[in-house]
């Protein structure tokens, strides 16, 4: 049976999570057979048998796993014959920092230069919500949030110093070959490029040339998900 992913979705399909990427990535990396489930904001119903509200989600059989993290740990041990997400004990910890920092870095600056596009992509309930709960979190509009200041600019393009001086002499940020750190920090690029047309990177960016690799990575599966052409 395949395992099946609950995963955030748009209008015209636009997957534009980036933990679900984690996940999908991971999935596929790992070499399972898995099905998505597109679940919008206002679907709570659909993913409530996992006792919480948020995705991604994976039903493998009789088993429940919510958060990317806990899901990549998961896959590693549940399936010890696939391929490893992680390359032992040593890679996990890595990409377990390569995690926090990913959320607490790159995807603080990524907010603030693409987050209001994001309403723009929802049909009208969840655009209401969306609204509403991002105005909560963060004590004002995302249209406020997404004001692309020069000092917003500059921070993303620290965070980005940050990865290209990483993958000096490597083609991923794994080494030789892709890992979950990678499939972490590609989430972030393919939830900007499923909602937004703001180019993040110049062509000749290490980081540009790294992110269009993961995009041609398992036969091109993530280039064929609906987004921009960036």
């Amino acid at each position: 049976m395949a395992i099946q992913l609950f995963e955030l979705v748009g209008q015209d399909d636009r997957r534009f999570s980036p933990y679900c990427w984690r996940t999908r990535m991971a999935l596929e990396h790992k070499e399972l057979a898995y099905e998505t489930v597109p679940v919008r904001f206002t679907d709570k119903d659909l993913i409530s048998f996992s006792e919480q509200e948020r995705v991604p989600v994976i039903r493998d059989g009789d088993t429940v796993v919510s958060d990317s993290w806990a899901i990549a740990e998961y896959l590693e041990t549940e399936y010890p014959n696939a391929p490893s997400l992680f390359g032992g004990a040593t890679g996990q910890g890595l990409a377990k920092f390569l995690n926090v920092w990913t959320d607490r870095t790159l995807h603080l600056a990524l907010i603030k230069l693409v987050i209001a596009d994001i309403q723009d992509h929802l049909d009208p309930a969840d655009r209401q919500y969306f609204i509403e709960s991002r105005s909560a979190r963060f004590g004002k509009l995302p249209a406020e949030v997404q004001n692309r200041s020069a000092e917003d600019i500059k921070a993303f393009r620290s965070a980005i110093s940050t990865l290209r001086a990483a993958m000096e002499g490597q083609d991923f940020l794994s080494g030789n070959a892709p890992a979950y750190g990678d499939y972490i920090v590609f989430g972030a690029f393919a939830w900007a490029r499923a909602i937004s047309d703001y180019p993040l990177l110049k062509n000749d960016d290490p980081v540009y040339v790294w992110r269009d690799r993961m995009f041609d990575m398992f036969d091109g599966m993530p280039l064929k998900a609906v987004g921009y052409d960036i």
